[in-house]
């Protein structure tokens, strides 16, 4: 069996297992996130008595929409390549399903954002987290480790006799 080098145990890649905790999380995500946002578009366009309560049920929704894209991060906080894996795969289900309820709810890309809009911001985001949290994993790993030159001198040392 082939060991993994230091910098593939820093950022989590990991040869003996197969990504599966990744889809996995991502698809659970991704139906989480599409279910919240199908309920909120349902909420505000089709259940009139919310209108007065339009303040909280928005601020309901996106609590739950916020909470449910925090999954991946949590569960691989360590593991930067699965966690970016797992949060684009449940990002995609979202911006297929709001691609596909902007066919329903007519101006919903004019009020809000477009698809490819939506998927870039997703996009930066996971990746912003996947980022630091790579980063937080190389610093602590330098230091706790110590750090060794590996440079040859750049003009060989006269021996003495």
């Amino acid at each position: 069996m082939t060991e993994n080098s230091p910098i593939d145990q820093i950022i989590g890649a990991k040869n003996d297992k197969p990504p599966r905790p990744a889809l996995a999380t991502g698809l659970y995500t991704g139906a989480l996130l599409v279910i919240v946002m199908f309920g909120a578009l349902v909420a505000a366009n089709r259940m009139a008595w919310l209108d007065n309560h339009a303040l909280e049920r928005n601020a309901a929704f996106c609590g739950l929409f916020v909470i449910f894209m925090l999954i991946p991060i949590v569960r691989f906080y360590s593991r930067p390549i699965q966690m970016f894996s797992s949060a684009m795969i449940a990002w995609g289900m979202f911006v297929v399903a709001y691609y596909i309820a902007g066919m329903f709810f007519h101006n919903l890309f004019e009020v809000l954002r477009t698809p490819f809009q939506a998927l870039i911001e997703g996009a930066v985001v996971y990746g912003v987290f996947a980022v630091a949290s790579w980063v937080v994993a190389m610093a602590l790993h330098a230091r706790h480790h110590a750090i060794e030159s590996r440079r040859r001198q750049p003009y060989p040392t006269p021996h003495h006799r």
